[in-house]
């Protein structure tokens, strides 16, 4: 593992106005994630875990602080300078999955390079790349199968290609077992790990300590 941050936060702050009253969802937030390393970051609902993803995620914006994420600073990037670092660094996986329900395993796995603006790629090599992430995460053989044909684990390995389709630097993952039994979660945390073991920076949400006791640190 690299000892060098490729996710550093300084004072985050995220503050919702409603109108009659401020919503404080993040309070002065110092983080730091090395490059290769497996994060944990863990807390009750409401803590701020997810709001803190989307900022991670370049998916939001702070209100106040600093966000360096790869020696850049994203704090003050507009929607689609974000739009363009999201695409090229990062892979998200949620607990909901968030498939495609009338396409194909495949299909939904191509579909971050198809939205992707700084490399234009040809159907056919999407294709052969969304194919290659799927063998990755043991889908091959179900390449051509729909949402509704597969089981929660196979649809979260699914969303786990997706992800890796663009090769990310890292993968950040909200409650990734949260929908799942508890076979399919030790089979998408052993997933995890071998990313992990691969190099991936992984930067995980959990409400769960088991789930959380997973990572390196927490």
């Amino acid at each position: 593992m690299n000892l060098e941050p490729v996710i550093e936060t300084r004072g985050l702050t995220k503050v919702y106005d409603t109108g009659k009253v401020q919503v404080h969802a993040l309070r002065g937030i110092d983080l730091v994630v090395q490059r290769g390393e497996f994060v944990a970051i863990m807390g009750p609902s409401g803590s701020g875990k997810s709001t803190l993803m989307n900022i991670l995620g370049c998916l939001d914006r702070p209100s106040s602080g600093v966000y360096i994420l790869d020696d850049e600073d994203v704090s003050r990037l507009d929607r689609d300078r974000l739009a363009g670092v999201r695409n090229r660094r990062i892979g998200f996986v949620f607990q909901s999955y968030n498939l495609l329900p009338r396409l194909t395993a495949t299909k939904n796995v191509m579909m971050p390079l198809l939205y992707s603006h700084h490399q234009v790629l040809s159907d056919a090599e999407c294709q052969r790349r969304a194919l290659a992430a799927l063998a990755a995460v043991g889908l091959a053989d179900r390449a051509d199968h729909r949402p509704n044909e597969l089981s929660g684990g196979q649809q979260q390995r699914v969303a786990i290609a997706r992800a890796l389709v663009t090769n990310p630097s890292i993968i950040l993952a909200d409650e990734p077992t949260g929908n799942l039994d508890s076979q399919s979660s030790e089979e998408i945390l052993a997933l995890l790990h071998q990313l992990h073991e691969q190099g991936t920076t992984i930067v995980m949400v959990t409400h769960e300590l088991d789930v959380a006791a997973h990572a390196e640190h927490i």
